[in-house]
Formats: structure tokens, sequence, C-alpha cells
């Protein structure tokens, strides 16, 4: 599961990664929670790639009342393609979430302790996702967005069993794609990351509170880093 994450590189680094023509200046994020806008990239209108504010906690386009309807954060890749919440939504509408890192709890209830997970090279990562865009009876419109999971790899499964999905550089158009409106090539990418992909460091239990934010949440305690 993946409950909180961050986004702290540049703009400029960020489009030039995800190759955005443009993308519009945000400040460095450490403590994104569920509800919260959240930045997402996919393929907008003209066919190029776009940068875009959503809600994290996908609203299928089906639902009535979106304050009555559980908040959907994490979709589980092994049953996306049964889940009425998700069907629709990964054949036309897949997306990337950016991100520099994301935190994961272990420990027994009362005693559980957050870990700061990055990549090895600690370059953004692109987490696979699904966008909607719900659109009431009045009128109103939200889109929104949920991260899909999978299965952790060796390492990371003694935090916890499910990790983010993360997508390669060299899959995102692949990931990207919903012309064709089938998810057949794009399933094949929601695999675990390699062993060795991810580096791992206890930090402070001061992120289990959304409210608190900033640069120090990411500092070390105890053990410097697991692997």
């Amino acid at each position: 599961m993946c409950s909180r994450f961050t986004l702290t590189s540049k703009p400029a680094l960020i489009g030039k990664q995800f190759g955005l023509r443009e993308i519009e200046e945000f400040p460095p994020r450490y403590n994104i929670a569920p509800t919260q806008p959240v930045g997402i990239i996919r393929t907008g209108y003209d066919g190029e790639r776009e940068f875009a504010l959503v809600r994290w906690g996908l609203i299928p386009d089906w639902v009535k009342d979106p304050g009555a309807f559980t908040t959907l954060i994490n979709a589980r890749a092994q049953t996306l393609a049964q889940k009425p919440s998700f069907r629709n939504a990964l054949k036309y509408r897949r997306c990337l979430f950016p991100i520099n890192g994301f935190y994961e709890w272990s420990g027994s209830k009362g005693n559980r302790q957050p870990h700061y997970i990055t990549s090895g090279d600690e370059r953004p990562m692109g987490i696979a996702g699904l966008w909607e865009n719900w659109m009431g009876v009045d009128g109103s419109e939200m889109e929104s967005a949920v991260i899909i999971t999978t299965s952790a790899n060796a390492e990371l499964s003694k935090i916890h069993h499910r990790c983010p999905v993360v997508i390669a550089p060299e899959h995102y158009d692949g990931w990207l794609d919903c012309l064709d409106g089938t998810p057949a090539n794009a399933l094949p990418l929601l695999e675990p990351s390699k062993a060795g992909f991810f580096r791992v460091r206890q930090v402070s239990s001061r992120v289990n509170n959304p409210a608190n934010s900033g640069i120090e949440l990411l500092e070390s305690v105890g053990q410097q880093e697991l692997f």
C-alpha cells in the first residue's frame, strides 16, 4: 500500500524526464496525503504528454455521491481488469505519478516505524496510475487518480508486502498510449521492481501527521540505511 509520497524535484527536471513541452512551477512537497491535489502525467487531447493536477483518490464516473464513496488511493495490479472501479480507466485513462519517494510503515499497531523509500539513484520515479473525470448531475466536475500497486520485491517485502508499480522511462509511451482502448500491451508492465532498485531508510514518526511537511521529514533516524 502507498498512502504518502513526495515530489521534491524542480519542475524543469520533471518536465525533462517525462517529456513535457511545458510545466507550471510548483513547490516541493514532502508529505503528500490522500484526497490532496497531486500531479499526474497523461496523454492530452492533442496527443502530447501533459502535467495535470487531480485529486488523489479515484472517483469512478458511475458514482452518484463522491462524499459517500470510499476513497480509492491504491489499486491492485492483479485485479485491475476485473474491478468495475478501474476497468474503463485501465483501457482509456492511464497515467503516471511523478514522485521522488514514498513512505511505508513496519511494526505492530501502536509501534509503527515509518520508512522513506526512493530509487537507488534517487532520481524521480514514474508510478503507474489511472485517472477519471467524474461529472455530477449539476454539471460539476472532478478529476481524480489512483496509484497502482503490485507485490513487493524480495527486499521491500521485509517492510510491506505491497509496493507501487514503477514504470521505467523506456516504457512510458507503452503505458500512456491508450489509443487502441485495450490494456493488453500495458498489463505486462505492472511487475515488481528488480532487486536492488530501492533505497530505504528509517525516518521520524512526524510523517504520520499529514499536517507536517518539510524537508526534515526525510532525515534518517535510527539505522542510517536499511538497504
